[in-house]
């Protein structure tokens, strides 16, 4: 596999490490995750349907898993073994709480100058806001994405998943892939930052475009887009369809799906500008149309005549879906607890691309198995148990 042969050590928890740790692991790196004794946090927050929480599972697939306490000198010591035999330790601890613990990127160096060092924090690893804790709702909050989600009435709304978390965790594990491409080059190891916030407004696009050239506050559009129209949610006979014909060609052919030609030329509709200046007035005309028939019907209609539209699905409907099927996103991890349903693999990469190799662990479950892969006797594995270290 792509990655087979890279060694991750995993101190992360929560989403955004977890999620960038998967992704590598996806495609061959041998993740190892470090948790303390009583686990990472996602293992116990969430929904449970088993014995297991689905939540921690859909995240920590393809790792192995050992507990050690990085408090404790002996766990330093063993945490120091590992980083020795490593390609990249992760972490996404507030700045300043690796160095407390003695396990600072300079220490790491002086015991791996190989080793990629890579961590993802709310606001920056520098910076007035540094300290400050941060979590996936703060991070939409300060980066104005909230400010563009919503309309007039809702207000500011948030995006319903954990986005800056899987986001940042993304880009982590692009900066890491860059990161030992680059060791390939010169030989040494380097350090990959990246921020919750950070990583949202590197996704603005339009909106922040359109704000550096005219200054102004974008409004929010709710399911209508900022500067094309018509661009939206409209309602069929038996629930809601987005419609999306977002180039100009595609204007003409709406007006003829629709039966509606007359609108073509007409002065207020005639232009991308007309277009969006009169949205309201075009939106109402679209949707007394749009009810008359079926999803189904209009599906098809619209397709006909090569416009992008989709059924609103919610998450029934859309893992039901023949298409998502046909990708397999959807996988089955087969836990102790029984198979627990998870997201499939986003990225295809052929011939050799991404497998679900290993369940994800249990707490501390490959704790011995790597322990003695250091070096450690089974006396000394007893004695560190012991003296709770493992």
């Amino acid at each position: 596999m792509p990655l087979s042969g890279i060694r991750i050590i995993d101190l992360s928890r929560f989403v955004a490490g977890p999620f960038c740790s998967m992704l590598l692991a996806d495609f061959g790196a041998d993740v190892i995750k470090v948790e303390p004794q009583q686990g990472d946090p996602t293992r116990f927050t969430g929904i449970f349907s088993s014995s297991e929480n689905p939540y921690f599972v859909n995240l920590n697939r393809n790792k192995r898993s050992m507990t050690l306490n990085l408090k404790h000198d002996s766990g330093k010591e063993v945490l120091k073994q590992l980083v020795q035999s490593a390609d990249v330790l992760l972490e996404n601890f507030r700045p300043g709480v690796m160095k407390r613990l003695g396990l600072g990127h300079e220490t790491l160096k002086q015991w791996n100058p190989d080793l990629i060092y890579a961590g993802i924090t709310g606001f920056g690893r520098t910076g007035p806001y540094r300290d400050r804790p941060a979590f996936d709702f703060i991070a939409q909050a300060l980066s104005g994405l909230m400010s563009l989600n919503g309309t007039d009435e809702t207000g500011p709304m948030r995006v319903g998943i954990p986005i800056s978390d899987t986001v940042s965790g993304l880009y982590t594990a692009f900066g890491v892939v860059m990161a030992l491409r680059e060791r390939d080059r010169n030989g040494h190891g380097s350090e990959v930052q990246t921020a919750l916030v950070d990583s949202l407004v590197s996704m603005f696009t339009f909106a922040s475009a359109a704000y550096f050239e005219k200054k102004q506050i974008p409004p929010r559009t709710g399911n209508d887009h900022m500067v094309i129209a018509p661009y939206g949610v409209y309602e069929a006979a038996d629930g809601p369809i987005c419609i999306a014909p977002s180039d100009p060609a595609s204007w003409p052919k709406l007006c003829k799906a629709l039966e509606l030609d007359h609108l073509e030329c007409h002065s207020h509709f005639d232009t991308s500008e007309h277009r969006r200046l009169h949205r309201i007035e075009l939106n109402a005309i679209i949707q007394e149309v749009i009810q008359n028939g079926t999803r189904e019907y209009w599906m098809n209609m619209l397709h006909q005549h090569d416009i992008p539209c989709s059924p609103i699905y919610n998450l029934e409907e859309a893992f039901s879906d023949p298409q998502l099927l046909h990708q397999k996103m959807i996988l089955e991890s087969v836990q102790p607890s029984g198979s627990i349903p998870m997201t499939g693999f986003p990225v295809k990469l052929f011939p050799a691309g991404a497998q679900l190799r290993l369940p994800s662990p249990q707490l501390g479950e490959h704790t011995d198995e790597i322990l003695r892969c250091l070096g450690y006797s089974d006396d000394a594995i007893v004695r560190m148990r012991r003296n709770q270290v493992i």
